[in-house]
């Protein structure tokens, strides 16, 4: 077994398709073929369905998957370690954010990081919170940037920044009265993300859960939870930063209540070692934010 097959393996699996594979990874179609065909042989075990002309991973390719991948991130945190010999002049440091960091807050501090360090490459993978701190512990991401709650003994978690909350709705309303939960029509996030975890959070504070309400749609991203409350559809809970163009346009409106902030944080895991660029980048955004 390579690091190369590996490579290809879970490039396919992500994926689950070997011409796009082929093409991310940067590998001939027939050598990704090769790659898995030689995996499946050596060790007697299919790692993928062919489904017509798609092709799914069996259960034996979920667990691989997860193996995989770990190896990868030792990998990666091997090179990354060896990269940091000539200090901050070279490498590569791996994050994963949460969506409405990825495309909000996150992006100014990656600018000016990369104004102090130009030569140091930042690759962001964007998931939703629970999903983050998977591949921070796997080891796929050096440093994660959440907003929702995580409990993991592995994972330590520092406060960055707040994040306010807002009520929004298309059309203006003064006065919820005192039903306005069970009788609102909602539109929510997947279960796993940040805003989804804060929601719940609100519900349980108020003696309600997600089954007492009226929900309309479960949306995968805030900018579609923030479209299809724009369209009418219903109301929904989101962050201030994903909304603020929305209302100073009039396109939204909030709903007078008062909701809690939320702090973004960073995610590190505490027996792996962190590099020279992720604290660089964590002591960046910390002066930023006194």
């Amino acid at each position: 077994m390579t690091l190369e097959q590996l490579r290809i393996f879970v490039g396919v699996a992500e994926r689950e398709h070997m011409t796009k594979a082929a093409e991310s990874l940067n590998v001939t179609q027939s050598a990704a073929s090769a790659a898995i065909a030689a995996l499946e042989s050596r060790y007697g075990v299919a790692l993928f369905h062919r489904v017509g002309r798609g092709i799914e991973l069996t259960e034996a390719g979920r667990e691989f998957l997860e193996e995989a991948r770990g190896v990868l991130g030792s990998v990666a945190s091997a090179e990354l370690t060896l990269s940091q010999l000539g200090g901050l002049t070279r490498g590569t440091l791996r994050l994963v954010a949460s969506h409405t960091i990825a495309g909000y807050w996150l992006p100014r501090h990656l600018a000016a990081f990369r104004e102090r360090h130009p030569r140091l490459t930042v690759e962001v993978a964007v998931a939703n919170t629970q999903q983050s701190a998977k591949r921070v512990l796997n080891g796929m991401a050096e440093l994660g940037f959440v907003e929702g709650a995580v409990e993991h003994p592995a994972l330590e978690r520092w406060p960055l920044a707040q994040d306010r909350m807002v009520l929004v709705s298309r059309i203006p309303a003064e006065d919820l009265g005192e039903d306005w939960l069970g009788k609102a029509r909602w539109i929510l996030r997947e279960p796993g993300s940040g805003t989804r975890s804060t929601f719940e959070e609100i519900l349980r504070q108020r003696g309600k859960r997600i089954e007492d309400l009226d929900v309309a749609l479960t949306l995968p991203s805030n900018e579609s939870v923030r479209t299809a409350v724009e369209a009418g559809a219903g109301i929904a809970v989101l962050p201030e930063l994903v909304v603020a163009r929305a209302l100073s346009t009039g396109a939204l409106h909030t709903i007078p209540l008062p909701l809690p902030e939320r702090t973004f944080s960073a995610l590190l895991h505490r027996e792996r070692r962190v590099s020279q660029a992720a604290k660089a980048l964590l002591d960046l955004i910390q002066d930023s934010h006194p």
